[in-house]
């Protein structure tokens, strides 16, 4: 019996945890051994390398499934199973055993291009109202030089004289369950097929460059702090005639000095003199973006009595409807008072006798004139 640890237990998961669960294990795990962390631990290194170990295994789905099949056994060169690496992998062996075949997928053939995310910031007019902006960014495209080939023009690209263009070489191995043909990626070629003599000079026979690009971004109206933008086939470029990836925009909100959002609701506060607060009036605000808008302050508004303008928040995205304008009072009361207003204000007011709110309102207005 092996006196290693089980895998498992080494990064504190069950048998059944799925690949993230055992990556998230892992580095945690990893953070708390790393032997630049744990100087004062002589184990340390040890403990790390374990951890590494174990993940290596876990994190493969054929490895894991060989290590479940046979522990630790199926890794030990000493043991029935030693040779595997040898002979093409885990992944031959039980292709063969469970219907894969030849793996003949192995072979390099086009793949998508890797997608690429950026950060974006707008201000807070844009995210409520869309606009459409320019942005440069370096990606990976195919070369013009050599359109993509990785071969300088005018010169041939021959087909790989070791895998006759196949791009994998069969070879023939004796293991513990019998003798077995496996396939595996051409090491001339790379499994590409063909061998390229004069590299192209532009891209050094890759048949990709990088690039500045500017291209157009158009953000629809509602957007909100961190909300994501996908441009399909704007990222990196695919290999050997693969579809290109994506490009993911995060966008972030800069703030207004006068305006809040709350959901769909713009948040605003309305400054307004204790006059208007009592009697009432009608003012003209300026809405974000510019806009003129009457609203009317009811009399006997309270500081901090909010004041809904219908239809003039922000807007829901792909659709037809919008937010609310919420305007916060903030009734302003004088620091410095004249005589005539003092006895202006005194005339209504008599703290001895009760009155209604109206009745207050009437008075103050008839003393207003």
């Amino acid at each position: 019996m092996s006196a290693k640890r089980d895998y498992y237990n080494v990064l504190g998961v069950s048998r059944e945890a799925g690949p993230e669960e055992i990556k998230k294990a892992y580095r945690q795990k990893a953070r708390q051994h790393h032997p630049d962390v744990n100087k004062e631990d002589s184990n340390a290194a040890e403990k790390f390398k374990e951890i590494s170990e174990a993940y290596s295994i876990l994190s493969d789905p054929e490895k894991r499934q060989a290590y479940d099949t046979y522990g630790h056994d199926a890794f030990d060169p000493n043991g029935g199973f030693a040779g595997f690496d040898d002979f093409g992998g885990f992944g031959d062996i039980f292709d063969i055993f469970f219907g894969g075949g030849n793996r003949s997928g192995r072979r390099s053939g086009p793949q998508a291009g890797a997608d690429r995310e950026i950060r974006m910031e707008i201000n807070f007019e844009d995210a409520v109202f869309g606009i459409e902006k320019d942005i440069e960014l370096s990606r990976v495209e195919k070369c013009d030089h050599c359109n993509g080939n990785g071969a300088e023009p005018g010169t041939k690209i021959k087909t790989c004289p070791s895998c006759n263009g196949q791009g994998q070489v069969r070879s023939v191995q004796n293991t513990p369950f019998g003798r077995f043909e496996t396939v595996r990626p051409c090491g001339k070629c790379r499994g590409d097929g063909r061998v390229i003599e004069n590299p192209c000079r532009s891209c050094s026979g890759t048949g990709q460059v990088r690039k500045k690009r500017t291209i157009s971004v158009r953000i629809p109206a509602g957007v909100d702090n961190g909300n994501r933008l996908r441009m399909q086939g704007e990222g990196e470029v695919g290999i050997m005639g693969g579809p290109p990836g994506d490009l993911y925009i995060t966008l972030m909100v800069k703030p207004h000095s006068r305006f809040k959002r709350e959901a769909h609701n713009l948040i605003c506060s309305l400054e307004i003199d204790f006059v208007q607060a009592a009697l009432g009036a009608e003012l003209e605000i300026e809405l974000l973006g510019g806009e003129k808008q009457k609203v009317k302050i009811p009399e006997g508004t309270q500081p901090g009595d909010v004041i809904t303008v219908r239809g003039k928040g922000v807007p829901f995205l792909q659709r037809n409807k919008w937010g609310d304008l919420k305007l916060r009072t903030d009734v302003k009361i004088p620091t410095k008072l004249s005589k005539r207003q003092r006895e202006l204000l005194a005339g209504f007011y008599d703290p001895e006798e009760k009155q209604g709110k109206k009745n207050i309102i009437n008075k103050f207005r008839d003393a207003m004139g």
